[in-house]
C-alpha cells in the first residue's frame, strides 16, 4: 500500500534498513507480552521489575539472538544498520528503559510489563521476525533460563557482549548451525533459507556495487 501511493506521487518508498549512509536506519522494533487464560499478563508481578517469565523470556530472546541475525537483517544492507552508536543494537544485551539495548523493559503501568525487541530492522520478514522473537522468548521459559543483569548505561560502551553477526555471511552460518534455531524453526525452512541466502550473497557479489542499493530498494 505504501509503495503503491508513492508511486501515484511519482516517487519511490523503500523499507531498505540503511537507505541513507548518513542518517539513522530504519528500525522494526516489536512491543510484546504473554496473557494466560483470564486474561492476566504473566509478565506483571506488580512491580518494575517484572515476572520471573518475564525474565526468562528475555534471557531466551538474548541467547537466540545472534543465531537469529540473518532473520533481523535479511539482507546485505541490513548490515550497514547494525554498527556501534547509530541507534541500532548490535550487542544482546538487556535493560530497563533503555534505548541502546537490544532488550528493552519499557517503564510505565505494571500492567502493561513487556518486551520491547529492538533488533530487526524494516527489512525483515515480518512472520519470520515475529517466530523468531516468540519462539526464542518460549524457549526461555520452557528452559527457564536466568539472564543476565540488566545492563546500565550506554550499551555500546560495554565490553564481551555476545555479539550479532558482523555480515551478512557470517549471519548465514550462525543460523544455519544454531541448536536454538533448530528448535523455533522446520529444518527444511532453515535449509531452505540458508541457501536462498547464499545464493543472493553470490549474486551481489558479481554485481558492481553501485547497482546495490537499487535492487533492494525494489525488494524491500
Amino acid at each position: 500500500m505504501v509503495k503503491g501511493l508513492a508511486r501515484k506521487h511519482g516517487l519511490a518508498a523503500t523499507f531498505m534498513a540503511k537507505p541513507y549512509a548518513q542518517e539513522a536506519g530504519n528500525g522494526m522494533h516489536v512491543h510484546f507480552s504473554v496473557v494466560d487464560e483470564t486474561g492476566r499478563n504473566v509478565f506483571d508481578d506488580g512491580t518494575e521489575t517484572g515476572s520471573e517469565l518475564l525474565h526468562q523470556a528475555v534471557a531466551g530472546c538474548l541467547a537466540a539472538m545472534p543465531a537469529s541475525t540473518l532473520i533481523f537483517a535479511p539482507h546485505g544492507n541490513s548490515y550497514e544498520r547494525l554498527v556501534p552508536g547509530a541507534h541500532a543494537p548490535t550487542g544482546a544485551a538487556w535493560a530497563y528503559e533503555n534505548r541502546t539495548a537490544a532488550i528493552r523493559i519499557p517503564s510505565g503501568s505494571p500492567k502493561a510489563r513487556r518486551i520491547e525487541h529492538r533488533t530487526a530492522g524494516g527489512d525483515i520478514n515480518p512472520y519470520l521476525m515475529l517466530s523468531v522473537v516468540l519462539g526464542a522468548a518460549m524457549l526461555g521459559i520452557e528452559d527457564e533460563m536466568v539472564p543476565p543483569p540488566a545492563s546500565t548505561g550506554n550499551i555500546y560502551d560495554i565490553e564481551g557482549l555476545p555479539q550479532l553477526a558482523a555480515d551478512w555471511e557470517a549471519a548465514i552460518a550462525l543460523f544455519e548451525d544454531s541448536a536454538l534455531i533448530a528448535r523455533i524453526l522446520p529444518k527444511m525452512m532453515i535449509c531452505n533459507l540458508a541457501m536462498t541466502k547464499r545464493q543472493e550473497l553470490a549474486g551481489f557479489a558479481d554485481m558492481p556495487q553501485e547497482r546495490h542499493w537499487l535492487s533492494w530498494l525494489e525488494a524491500v
